[in-house]
């Protein structure tokens, strides 16, 4: 359904909410590793995006608009997360935390879960941003290497760069073996099939 058939700027919206709900909510899931954390901060990223959604003029410019609310309000919360673990560190008298989102390292629900699964998580976890954030555009999104520059204000070149070593050391946390090398695009390097290459 296209916005110029809408009746009101409130019914635009609710086409773009059903459009990417299920996209934003597993791009914040790819960036904040936790499923609870992700449902909210997808739904306080269209509640800012209504907020200001009278700004667009263009159906084609939405998500560009809304990745960089839903990334800036993830990017925040993992920042904050990180500062009471170190605030914890120091409570606990500096003993070491497990890292990455807090149930994953429970062993009876990782034993409920899909072990394999379980394992690309963890590993996406262990990624810096930046290229946790490739990987979930890419692989969640299944956005294009154009679309990805577009969105992250950057170009093909690095979009290709960034998802070259966030998809080596996916693969070296997942297999242990630090040494181990393949092409920017070798489809051996990905631990799951997501969108067409481009």
């Amino acid at each position: 359904m296209a916005w110029s058939s809408c009746r009101s700027p409130r019914e635009a919206f609710e086409v773009v909410v059903k459009t990417h709900m299920k996209d934003a909510y597993f791009i914040a899931l790819g960036l904040v590793g936790n499923r609870e954390d992700a449902l909210e901060l997808s739904q306080e990223a269209f509640y800012r995006a209504y907020k200001h959604f009278d700004q667009l003029n263009s159906q084609e410019k939405f998500f560009p608009w809304f990745y960089q609310i839903l990334r800036n309000l993830c990017f925040s919360h993992l920042r904050k997360r990180r500062l009471r673990r170190a605030e914890s560190l120091d409570e606990m008298g500096g003993e070491p935390m497990p890292s990455g989102p807090a149930d994953v390292f429970d062993p009876e629900m990782v034993a409920e879960r899909n072990e394999s699964k379980d394992r690309v998580w963890r590993a996406i976890s262990r990624l810096d941003e930046k290229h946790r954030e490739v990987i979930v555009l890419r692989h969640f999104r299944c956005l294009s290497y154009d679309e990805m520059a577009r969105v992250l204000f950057c170009n093909r070149g690095t979009v290709t760069s960034r998802l070259y070593y966030a998809r080596k050391r996916l693969k070296e946390i997942l297999e242990g073996s630090p040494d181990m090398d393949a092409g920017p695009d070798d489809d051996r390097t990905e631990p799951w099939k997501g969108g067409q290459r481009p």
